[in-house]
């Protein structure tokens, strides 16, 4: 197996500002400055592991290109580009639009290449270069919507690839797996209508964005049908995430038989992760990846590409993307120190609660 692998170091350049973790430092208001919540940190240290742990060396190095305005504006609108564009020029910098995602000066350029890196993995596997890829990117981009960033997000790297597939590949159907512990609405909301990209959300219930993610959203007119919600009770473990992805998401994929299949791949669903409350362990990502892997190998040739989107402890993110490339690349480097007791928790067991929670979702495929 060939592994794909888009990275470059200006992303952790990518400067989110000294926030007290989501908003801007404020002494009358007593946020004493600190760091954004999403920072360089995890993304930087999973590159790190994957160059020490040897891994690196097995994967094949693939350089970014930053995304035209072409690529771009076939999910964005010419507005939204614009204003990134031009408050990206300004020495404070500006925000992707909702208030809680800043972005300094430079980010139009870091956020195209972001999205292009997910061009570039896409084309690598299309291409046959490689079996399947990992683009390590940031900013992330599942909650970038047509018409704003939002939820850290600038542009929507996945939905920007997908297009691209579509548009400039021939590519007939996507789909989309996004296991981020937050709902993928940008993604969602990009392809409602369209029958031909199945969006599949594994999320922790009513997270982010609020009011978004539940199971009715099925899409809209011929695209009815082509959204699929599992929102999952907080306090799912690897048996929960794994009982999903075999009884919606693997059918799901097998109805809808897609030529190529894209990842959103976050790994703020982990134990410990301080924005949410699952407890996904690495070796449950690992899991989740050969079940996909073996079901893309089935449908469209082993064609997987993910784009790295949350994840923010910066110990633990690192060893969930580890288990995860490895799992893509079919080796084994280190062992992850922290499974003893992450995988110990209380509840990594599949509950009759979230048991039912997935039934519910399954019981609306089409």
């Amino acid at each position: 197996m060939t592994t794909g692998y888009v990275y470059h170091e200006i992303f952790g350049w990518h400067d989110t500002g000294t926030h007290a973790g989501l908003f801007p430092s404020n002494p009358a208001a007593g946020l004493q400055p600190l760091v954004h919540v999403e920072n360089a940190e995890t993304k930087r240290r999973l590159h790190e592991l994957l160059v020490v742990s040897g891994l690196a060396d097995q994967l094949v190095r693939l350089a970014p290109r930053a995304a035209t305005e072409e690529e771009i504006l076939r999910v964005h609108d010419r507005a939204h580009l614009d204003r990134v564009r031009a408050e990206s020029l300004l020495p404070k910098g500006g925000d992707a639009g909702d208030g809680l995602s800043p972005f300094g000066q430079g980010a139009y350029e870091i956020a195209a290449l972001a999205a292009g890196g997910a061009i570039v993995a896409v084309d690598a596997v299309l291409d046959g270069v490689v079996d399947n890829a990992y683009a390590l990117v940031r900013p992330p981009g599942h909650h970038a919507e047509p018409q704003t960033g939002m939820g850290f997000c600038i542009f929507g790297n996945v939905a920007v690839a997908v297009r691209h597939a579509m548009a400039a590949r021939g590519i007939e159907r996507v789909a989309v797996l996004d296991w981020d512990v937050h709902h993928g609405n940008g993604t969602q909301k990009a392809f409602y209508a369209d029958p031909d990209v199945l969006t599949i959300s594994l999320h922790q219930d009513d997270v982010f964005p609020p009011r978004s993610g539940y199971r009715d959203e099925r899409g809209e007119g011929a695209g009815l049908g082509s959204a699929v919600n599992v929102p999952l009770p907080a306090g799912s473990g690897d048996g929960a995430y794994l009982y999903a992805m075999d009884t919606v998401v693997v059918p799901a994929l097998r109805a809808f038989e897609p030529q190529l299949v894209l990842v959103a791949s976050g790994f703020d669903a982990s134990a410990m992760d301080p924005m949410a409350r699952q407890m996904v362990t690495s070796e449950g990502y690992r899991a989740l990846t050969e079940r996909l892997l073996d079901t893309a190998a089935d449908l469209c040739g082993g064609r997987v590409v993910m784009s790295h989107e949350g994840g923010y402890n910066p110990s633990y993110v690192p060893f969930c993307g580890l288990a995860v490339i490895e799992a893509m690349a079919g080796v084994r480097t280190l062992d992850d120190p922290f499974l003893p007791i992450v995988s110990g928790f209380a509840g990594q067991d599949l509950q009759p609660h979230q048991r039912e929670a997935v039934d519910a979702a399954r019981s609306l495929l089409k």
